[in-house]
């Protein structure tokens, strides 16, 4: 008798295994990027997109939104959601600019940490301990924390119009250092002058990541280097992931959920500070009321698109930096935008109809051309439109990456000590 069992076929209604993204994948995605952007800049002669300029400004503009998102990751992951961020950046901004006057920009960024934890705090009492909603609670902080600054600045720095500061603003405060690798930068330069295709392009997007960078670049890249390691390599982080997947499982095996919780959200609050300290210590070297512009829903929507993974967030934070450093670039780079982003659609559309995605391919194949249209029949790009295009991509962003999306199954959910008993 033979003992070989026979593959149990697929049901015709079962719903097809996601492929996920690999590292060899990911790799050859990013070359073919870089080919595309190559290609274009020959054919245009307009080789601003990897310039090390933009580079170097896209890598500031990621900061704030990583750090947002870096902060809503850990609180998810501990099963809270946090959409709290964009109050906390504020209070980052807030303390971190009255530090940084008072005392110095170091002092600054760790009281804009700080300022965010204690926001961090106040959503972690709510939530685990008052078992409030986690989304009237959010809200209720991104009312309640601007309102504040607000009101407490118009009163508080009327004494220092003297200084610098004025109806709504605080006095500047001392810049941060800047890292620039000497030697290799100007070899970076000198490649990237000469526009060899695909050369020139890789040195200029090398050069912006090594010349006239903030140290809270590389403060930031630390961090989101060191969350992956800590909740993923640590007994710690396994704790802390294990509340946000099943809390009343980790329970009964003596893990403190309420502890994990409101470490994970102070850390959280604490992130999101940093964002808003570099915006009031590095960006603009004061604080100004409205001055987050909401990335700290946009940071919220990097995460999602980075499916909870620091990686992918750090992926998606780029990419949202990207869009946002543009309107600080000449219209001409901006224009030259939207012919990659055609022949990319365009590419996308023919993977669909390989992939016998008509409906997708279609939608593509009309993308594509009416870029390629707005491309041909245009000079400039209006500056209203390039100052909406962050917001434009989170929406189209959170719509297609929709279909791989794994949360943590518990995210969102009120715990209560004992409820599974």
């Amino acid at each position: 008798m033979s003992t070989a069992t026979a593959t149990r076929p697929k049901s015709p209604g079962a719903p097809a295994k996601k492929r996920k993204l690999t590292v060899p994948v990911v790799l050859l995605l990013i070359a073919g990027a870089l080919l595309l952007f190559s290609a274009v800049g020959a054919a245009t002669g307009n080789h601003g997109l990897t310039s090390s300029g933009q580079v170097t400004a896209a890598l500031g503009a990621s900061v704030p939104i990583a750090m947002a998102g870096l902060g809503g990751l850990w609180a998810e992951r501990a099963g809270v959601v946090n959409i709290g961020l964009e109050g906390m950046m504020v209070a980052g901004t807030f303390c971190g600019a009255w530090a940084g006057y008072l005392v110095n920009p170091w002092v600054g960024l760790l009281a804009g940490m700080a300022g965010g934890a204690l926001g961090g705090l106040l959503h972690a009492l709510v939530t685990v301990t008052f078992g409030v909603d986690h989304i009237v609670s959010g809200v209720g902080i991104n009312l309640l924390i601007p309102g504040i600054c607000a009101y407490v600045n118009r009163i508080y720095y009327r004494d220092y119009v003297a200084f610098g500061a004025g109806a709504n603003q605080s006095p500047p405060a001392d810049p941060l250092p800047y890292i620039t690798i000497p030697g290799l930068a100007d070899w970076l330069d000198k490649i990237e002058d000469h526009h060899w295709f695909l050369v020139s392009d890789v040195a200029g997007i090398l050069g912006g990541m090594v010349s006239n960078l903030s140290v809270v670049v590389v403060i930031a890249a630390v961090f989101i280097v060191a969350s992956y390691f800590v909740l993923w390599r640590t007994v710690f982080g396994l704790r802390l992931r294990s509340c946000g997947e099943n809390p009343t499982a980790a329970e009964s095996l003596g893990v403190n959920v309420y502890k994990y919780k409101y470490l994970a959200v102070i850390t959280s609050g604490a992130f999101a500070g940093l964002a808003g300290a570099y915006l009031s210590l590095v960006a603009a070297h004061f604080y100004k009321d409205g001055m987050t512009q909401g990335r700290g829903f946009i940071g919220l929507a990097a995460m999602i698109f980075g499916n909870w993974m620091p990686g992918g967030l750090a992926m998606g934070a780029g990419l949202f930096g990207f869009t946002d450093s543009l309107q600080l670039r000449d219209p001409d780079s901006v224009h030259v935008l939207l012919l990659t982003v055609s022949i990319a659609m365009a590419l996308l559309a023919l993977w669909k109809l390989y992939r016998r995605q008509f409906r997708g391919a279609a939608i593509s194949f009309v993308v594509a051309a009416g870029l390629a249209t707005w491309f041909v029949t245009t000079d400039t790009v209006p500056r209203a439109l390039v100052a909406a295009t962050p917001y434009v991509i989170t929406l189209v962003v959170l719509a297609l990456a929709s279909q791989r999306l794994r949360m943590p199954k518990a995210d969102g959910q009120i715990y209560r000590r004992g409820q599974g008993k």
